[in-house]
């Protein structure tokens, strides 16, 4: 069986990709995503928020999924990784949308859990994080990097 919330994919994850979409990254500021998104900005990523019912978020514009965001985005750029802050039950759709455009990875948040998506990411070759968030990994896992 394999480790979900393994650190050291999450460690990798936060090392070595830059480009995030948020998917499900809400104008609410009392909402999680909200908070780590703005934390991944803090810490020098890219986000690219992805929902479809706000124009804006961190006055960046929202983008309605994952297609689109790809394909606004400069070859040079691509979206790395896909973090879902989305019910279990809708996790998958997201999960395939971030295998179909390329993504290298996929960061399913707290509470996130989704087996058998996990199991197709992988299979088609994208790092998987379950049930962890960047904004709590990020300091213990990074400490050290100069970050």
């Amino acid at each position: 069986m394999t480790d979900w919330r393994d650190p050291t994919v999450a460690q990798r994850i936060l090392r070595e990709f830059r480009v995030w979409a948020v998917v499900g990254a809400s104008p609410d500021p009392w909402r999680a995503s909200h908070g780590v998104s703005r934390f991944l900005m803090g810490q020098g990523y890219e986000v690219i928020p992805i929902y479809p019912r706000a124009t804006r978020v961190h006055d960046i514009p929202t983008v309605p999924d994952l297609a689109s965001a790809a394909a606004q985005r400069p070859a040079d750029r691509p979206i790395e990784v896909v973090d879902i802050f989305r019910a279990s039950h809708r996790a998958g759709q997201h999960v395939d949308e971030a295998i179909a455009i390329g993504a290298r990875a996929v960061w399913l948040q707290l509470g996130v859990w989704d087996e058998a998506a996990a199991e197709r990411a992988a299979e088609a070759g994208l790092l998987v994080v379950m049930d962890r968030c960047p904004a709590i990994d990020a300091p213990a896992l990074l400490a050290g990097d100069g970050r």
